[in-house]
């Protein structure tokens, strides 16, 4: 068996963002008032030059900042969220805003499980699955819940153990895609007001006790003989009320009954080694004792020559 440990583990939250991040322009804004610090301290002989330089340089550094095409950067100016910003270069005031956040807007995918949680029938299931969702609000998400990918993360699993307790075996083994998309409105409810969507959850598997399995196999395995003798069954009355049907027809009919018994004995010796039993009761009837022998003594003829050819 699986184990779901891992999936069911609560997941550390991701470290703050409050360190810029190192871009180009970063880069050229610290360098030239470095250098300018630089060369005034190099003509002057005063290293106040280059310490002033680097403290601009460094000040200045801290001013632009880049977000990624799919990111939205959460901005604060001194603790209080003024917008989001993004994507591309933009620019904040250093010491004075902090960029706490950059939102990742794509499509992403989150895997969740829940482990030995009882159904409705009280049959413990282990049932793995993945949910695929994006942030559609990046100011929401950055304000209404601290941590929204652990938010998101926890309200699946839990979303997905009511909807296992509510629901019996045979339905969640056979109604898949009914579960689903229950369990899809579920976490859309709990985390719009997060900002964020549920595209779509899917069911990668679900585990029930070996001994269960076995019970199951019996099961089917008695149900599909039953199904089987309920059709010899039905197949036995019908062959029954079409006997009736052919008896009322040769009733009032000797001629047709004789040739009928005829054909069924033409039939059943026209084979090699074929034996027909037949009651005594028609061969008085119908007067078969004749055709039967000569049948029988046709029959021997053609064995005693095939013999004879073997033989030769």
């Amino acid at each position: 068996m699986p184990d779901f440990t891992s999936l069911t583990k609560t997941k550390p939250a991701p470290p703050a963002v409050n360190a810029p991040r190192a871009n180009v322009v970063s880069a050229a804004m610290f360098t030239a008032p470095f250098l300018l610090g630089l060369a005034v301290t190099i003509f002057t002989l005063n290293p106040a030059g280059a310490i002033l330089g680097t403290l601009l340089g460094l000040t200045a550094s801290l001013a632009p900042r880049i977000a990624k095409q799919w990111e939205r950067a959460v901005v604060l100016r001194l603790g209080r969220y003024i917008g989001l910003r993004g994507p591309g270069l933009f620019w904040v005031i250093p010491f004075v805003d902090s960029v706490t956040a950059y939102v990742d807007q794509r499509i992403i995918a989150t895997d969740f499980a829940a482990e030995s949680t009882l159904t409705s029938d009280t049959v413990p299931v282990n049932v793995d699955a993945i949910m695929f969702w994006m942030v559609y609000d990046a100011e929401r998400a950055a304000l209404e819940v601290q941590d929204y990918k652990l938010a998101v993360s926890l309200a699946a699993q839990t979303a997905l153990r009511d909807v296992i307790g509510k629901t019996s075996l045979t339905d969640l083994l056979r109604g898949r895609e009914k579960i689903e998309e229950e369990l899809q409105h579920i976490i859309d409810d709990r985390t719009n007001p997060w900002g964020v969507t549920v595209q779509s959850v899917e069911i990668r598997e679900i585990i029930i006790p070996d001994a269960l399995q076995d019970a199951m196999s019996r099961e089917a395995q008695a149900a599909r003989e039953k199904k089987a003798r309920i059709i010899l069954g039905e197949a036995e009355v019908e062959i029954a009320n079409k006997f009736m049907e052919a008896a009322k027809s040769y009733e009032n009919n000797p001629t047709a009954l004789h040739l009928r018994a005829m054909n069924m004995l033409y039939e059943g010796l026209k084979e090699k080694g074929a034996m027909m039993i037949v009651p005594s009761t028609a061969v008085e009837s119908m007067g078969m004792g004749g055709f039967i022998g000569g049948a029988a003594m046709r029959q021997q003829q053609l064995t005693q020559t095939q013999k004879n050819e073997d033989e030769a």
